[in-house]
């Protein structure tokens, strides 16, 4: 990929709204953006090192406006600018028309052949028991480790050995993932988590599917937000595929 920012500019650019953001959010797992008729959210990131990109309100502020700061590398701000691109592409009325329902059972490796298969994770993912029955071998990288999970530093050595890598949507927020789909290059690969944007132009980037999270209960989530209410958000949406083989 020689420009980074490039896969950002095509979600950024691809926004034809001019809806405001009405409220923010933050809690310790999840950030969200609304406007009068977008809900986005993505995973919270606490790495507010870095100079922001925006210092003044986001209430107020067009939607593709603070969608910009999705690269920012105060990574506490990036995480309402992929909220705000969520919140444009991530709609029920674009699930729809799309036709990109997915049953959460099914969710992101339904149909993908890992008989005999070495897969790489990024990140903790929510993954059907029958990807750990099927593959040869699964390998988690992870930046906060658990036992047996590798650190996300031996990726370089890690990923070009597999045959499938499912890596977190979270990726986006942390500016991961135009490496991670560097060394993926030779992989089956699939981005996957709330934190995804349902646009199809991604896979123009060497991203065979990805898998998100329309969500339909927004108060719910709200409430789950600022509650600090733990466990995954899928109860308050929709999942969706967006797949080559679809397109």
């Amino acid at each position: 990929m020689t420009d980074f920012f490039e896969l950002y500019d095509v979600l950024i650019d691809g926004i034809s709204s001019d809806a405001v953001v009405t409220d923010t959010l933050i809690g310790e797992c999840w950030t969200a953006v609304q406007t009068q008729h977008h809900f986005g959210m993505a995973m919270t990131t606490p790495v507010d090192t870095a100079p922001r990109m925006i210092y003044r309100d986001y209430t107020g502020m067009g939607l593709k406006e603070l969608a910009l700061a999705s690269k920012s590398w105060n990574l506490t701000e990036a995480g309402f600018g992929m909220a705000a691109l969520n919140a444009y592409y991530n709609t029920p009325q674009r699930l729809d028309a799309l036709n990109a329902y997915e049953p959460f059972d099914k969710y992101c490796t339904d149909g993908v052949d890992l008989c005999g298969k070495h897969i790489g994770v990024v990140g903790h993912l929510n993954m059907p028991q029958s990807v750990y029955e099927q593959a040869a071998s699964v390998r988690i990288l992870e930046r906060s480790p658990r036992p047996g999970d590798y650190p996300d530093s031996a990726c370089d050595w890690l990923i070009p050995q597999c045959d499938v890598v499912i890596m977190t949507a979270s990726t986006l927020v942390n500016k991961t993932l135009p490496h991670l789909l560097e060394l993926s290059r030779n992989a089956y690969t699939i981005l996957a988590g709330p934190s995804c944007p349902m646009c199809p132009q991604l896979l123009n980037f060497g991203i065979d599917r990805i898998a998100g999270l329309v969500i339909t209960n927004v108060e719910g989530m709200k409430d789950k937000i600022r509650r600090e209410i733990s466990g995954p958000p899928y109860n308050m949406g929709k999942p969706f595929l967006l797949s080559k083989e679809r397109l």
